[in-house]
């Protein structure tokens, strides 16, 4: 069984690229942020041409997650159980703006059953700056996610929890930890945050296969050339109880799906295969790295006259 993330920034946007990265991966079970769709406008007929269940839990031009599976989708769960989300669709009567902060009330985790096991896709909020009520809202919101955890799951099940959550686990998760360090998404308060996801009985299923894997991760800014560079982050994760980390045989970051044209999402997909490793495909990261690596090698120094 091959299971994914992505944050694909926009479903309406990238819908051609999606179906071309279904196509190229076939993962049996794909979780998916940042759709900025409602549920009525989810793309179900396009993905049940494409063999998968679409389950979407969305609010308009903001957030939005969902879950295609081929494997089945049951006892689906969203906000944590905690209600209905705020319809955020233009021309919505609450009027929204990108600053009514409420984590709480923004689509921001779905979850089924698929193929005998619970799955989860999350959409972290970002923070925007250390110690603002953004960044305040993210770490409640993680609180709220392993609250639900405790309260609902258990560690000795099949559990593949994963999606953008917006954090780093260390600083091996950076290009470069010294330049990010103030910043959100490497604060000490966002890793513990993940640690006790890890404490309470998530493997991160990508170290666990890959081991160190240098300088591979998930997100680059648009900006700067910071792709081209490998200037990235690894935000985008999958943690899975022991019973699926058990059976991981492959993992995964498919650089690929990063470049365009069109212009792509900001974040690659990130893939694990259970029992068996599925199909094939190259993510591209010999070359790039050996790319980059020549273009950053420092010049020698010039002989005296």
């Amino acid at each position: 069984m091959r299971i994914a993330t992505w944050n694909v920034n926009s479903l309406k946007a990238r819908t051609d690229a999606v179906e071309k990265w279904l196509g190229r991966a076939q993962p049996d079970i794909f979780l998916m942020q940042e759709t900025k769709l409602a549920d009525s406008d989810a793309p179900e007929l396009p993905f049940r041409m494409l063999g998968y269940e679409l389950v979407h839990h969305g609010e308009g031009r903001w957030n939005g997650v969902a879950i295609a599976s081929r494997v089945g989708a049951t006892d689906v769960v969203t906000n944590f159980g905690d209600g209905p989300v705020r319809d955020s669709s233009a021309g919505s009567a609450a009027g929204f703006s990108e600053d009514d902060f409420d984590p709480f009330d923004e689509a921001r985790m779905v979850s089924a059953v698929c193929g005998g096991i619970r799955v989860v896709s999350l959409y972290a909020p970002n923070g925007r700056i250390v110690g603002s009520s953004f960044y305040d809202g993210k770490l409640r919101w993680f609180a709220r996610l392993r609250r639900w955890l405790d309260e609902t799951c258990s560690p000795d099940e099949p559990l593949v929890l994963g999606g953008d959550l917006n954090a780093t686990p260390t600083d091996d998760d950076v290009w470069d930890a010294v330049a990010a360090h103030g910043g959100t998404h490497v604060s000490p308060a966002e890793r513990e945050a993940l640690a006790a996801l890890r404490e309470w009985g998530l493997v991160d299923a990508y170290r666990a296969a890959a081991g160190e894997a240098p300088g591979r991760f998930s997100w680059w800014d648009y900006r700067a050339g910071m792709f081209h560079r490998n200037e990235g982050m690894r935000i985008d994760l999958l943690y899975v109880t022991k019973v699926i980390a058990d059976r991981i045989v492959w993992a995964e970051i498919d650089r690929e799906a990063r470049k365009g044209p069109p212009i792509p999402s900001d974040h690659a997909p990130v893939v694990i295969d259970l029992d068996e490793v599925g199909v094939s495909f190259d993510a591209g990261w010999e070359g790039a790295l050996a790319r980059i690596a020549a273009r950053t090698r420092p010049r020698k120094a010039k002989a005296p006259a």
